[in-house]
């Protein structure tokens, strides 16, 4: 037995030092460069319009061992890369496909052409390279050897058109014209490119109209829209335009404001509705009624004469809810499901579900009240 205890050590003492050696020789090297093979049809025409992807193949950096590695593609029109794009994603094996459109649309950067009347009508050499980097390392990037495809035959391709992910309302009594205290408006749930916000629209100090406009960027860029850029939604009585292109108010109020975008073409086109300005308690704290539009449970509107920084109060909550149930609110627009446009106070913080997943719950009692300013997103229970 104690022969075979001593062996046993001494082999695991054999497995230790070898392992040690291993360690030792697993040593970080900085490679020079790697190689791209050269695509096997890279003599024929690369119609990119009528092309789905194309295949490149290349060996592992030799970083002295093997590593988690992520490619990167680049393309230029010049051989030196003087000039270049790096197109959209990364890929971890050595052989692996590329968008051909993504290709197409990194031409017309390169290209520097803004009308399709000036883009190359023949084909034309292309250069690509790929940069190699370690995952999750701060290991410098590797660059591989240059490849030629001779003939590349791009098109005029614009990058896909997205739905804008904000939207704001600026005017004379929405941040006084100022986009840093302009009013952010709120995603809808599960409908990207809408918006809605509870705005004051009352008449300025000297008795004016409230005017306003819109934007999805927080500035003065030339894509602000207003009166004629728009269609008014149907029973928004009042609203009218003026020189400024600006949305004129003609009944002072409160508004729940609701912009709706549309793609068409390479452009947006907006649909703004003017609501009435009612907010429900949903669920248990009024009695178990989802979904409710009932006056009942209907929020009291504030006077015009308090302004902007005033607050809607809630009816009394007729039971207790735990934090499980919660407290629930919500604005309800046509065509949409209540949770779509709900929200909660959190520690004092008018806080909107937007586009995002289920809020956290908040407990409530009978009798307890819910209060919320929409000028400053600010609220609370009791």
């Amino acid at each position: 037995m104690k022969n075979i205890f001593s062996l046993i050590i001494l082999l695991a003492g054999i497995g230790f030092f070898y392992a040690c050696e291993d360690n030792d020789n697993i040593v970080l090297q900085q490679p020079e460069s790697f190689v791209l093979n050269t695509p096997k049809y890279a003599s024929g025409i690369y119609d990119l319009q009528h092309t789905e992807t194309i295949e490149f193949t290349t060996s592992q950096p030799d970083y002295g061992f093997t590593a988690a590695t992520l490619y990167a593609v680049e393309i230029s029109l010049s051989q030196n890369f003087a000039e270049y794009a790096t197109l959209a994603g990364s890929y971890s094996t050595a052989k692996f496909d590329i968008s051909a459109q993504d290709v197409a649309v990194a031409l017309v950067a390169l290209h520097e052409v803004e009308e399709e009347s000036n883009y190359p009508v023949d084909p034309h050499p292309l250069y690509v390279r790929l940069s190699a980097t370690i995952s999750g390392s701060k290991v410098s990037p590797v660059y591989s050897n240059v490849i030629t495809l001779p003939q590349v035959l791009g098109y005029f391709a614009l990058e896909a058109m997205t739905m804008p992910e904000e939207m704001y309302i600026i005017g004379n009594v929405a941040g006084n014209w100022d986009w840093n205290s302009s009013t952010e408006m709120i995603p809808v749930w599960g409908s990207p490119g809408k918006f809605w916000a509870m705005q004051y629209l009352g008449q300025t100090g000297d008795g004016g109209n409230a005017e306003i406009k819109f934007n999805y960027a927080k500035e003065w860029n030339g894509n602000e829209f207003g009166y004629n850029d728009v269609t008014i939604g149907e029973g928004s009585d009042g609203i009218s335009g003026n020189d400024d292109n600006n949305i004129t108010i003609g009944n002072p109020g409160w508004y729940i404001v609701v912009v709706t975008t549309a793609i068409e073409g390479r452009g947006y086109t907006f649909s703004v509705d003017f609501l009435p300005p009612y907010v429900y308690l949903q669920g248990d704290v009024n009695g178990g009624h989802w979904g409710t539009t009932d006056e009942a449970y209907r929020f009291a509107i504030p006077d015009l004469s308090l302004g902007a920084d005033a607050e809607f109060v809630s009816p009394a909550f007729t039971a207790a809810t735990a934090a499980d149930g919660g407290i629930r609110a919500s604005i309800q627009l046509p065509g949409h499901e209540w949770w779509h446009t709900e929200f909660m106070v959190f520690d004092g913080v008018f806080i909107p579900r937007g586009a995002g997943g289920d809020q956290d719950r908040v407990a409530g009692t009978v009798g307890q009240r819910l209060s919320i300013n929409f000028t400053n997103r600010t609220g609370n229970i009791e």
